[in-house]
């Protein structure tokens, strides 16, 4: 692989990543209502489940998906009422928290933080339109005469290394203005907040075509 290929591929994975989709929303949520903590977990998540998708794409799931009207109408609207029931249970416990100054556990420590994971996980992977893109997109950075692992790995580590830093930037600012706002009926806004960009997010993917 030359180094403008890799380059127009680092690029364009930049471009794509800023754009504020369902994983980036669902981080923002996270970092909002649990802390940074959960927001890297959900990070490191949404890489496991990008990285799966990349290899379903290059299995043929992906031509599965852009040939099947119906299964791939399934597994996007199992991804949009996953979204949406995760934003859904934030809300229901932002309202059940207290208002007042209490000696109970914060959100990040209710639960493992390995729920962030998991919702970092399902989330990316109950998205179709990613399969197909992988599958469209990926091959525009393939030289079928050279090597296909070592391209693989290359474009796989990439666009890890891409997510992962975008996405921990959305975090750290989400986290930042959770840090701003300490009181209970402020930390009890933020649970709001977070819940309904979960939400959005899950519109988001159920809005696109």
């Amino acid at each position: 692989m030359s180094f403008e290929t890799w380059l127009a591929f680092t690029t364009a994975c930049i471009v794509l990543t800023l754009i504020p989709g369902p994983s980036v929303l669902l981080v923002i949520g996270q970092s909002i209502t649990r802390g940074k903590k959960a927001a890297m977990m959900c990070i490191f998540g949404d890489v496991i489940g990008n990285i799966v998708l990349m290899g379903l794409s290059f299995a043929g799931v992906g031509a599965i998906l852009a040939a099947s009207a119906v299964l791939f109408q399934i597994v996007k609207w199992l991804g949009v009422l996953y979204l949406a029931w995760l934003g859904y249970r934030q809300i229901i416990e932002a309202r059940q928290a207290p208002t007042e100054t209490t000696n109970a556990p914060t959100s990040e420590h209710i639960g493992s933080n390995w729920r962030s994971f998991w919702a970092g996980t399902i989330t990316a992977i109950l998205n179709p339109k990613a399969i197909i893109f992988y599958m469209a997109f990926l091959a525009q950075f393939i030289n079928p005469q050279a090597d296909l692992a070592s391209q693989l790995t290359i474009l796989t580590l990439t666009s890890s290394m891409v997510v992962v830093v975008l996405l921990t930037g959305y975090a750290l600012l989400a986290a930042r203005a959770r840090e701003t706002f300490q009181s209970p009926r402020a930390r009890k806004r933020m649970g709001y907040t977070g819940g309904t960009f979960m939400i959005g997010g899950s519109f988001l993917m159920a809005t696109t075509r």
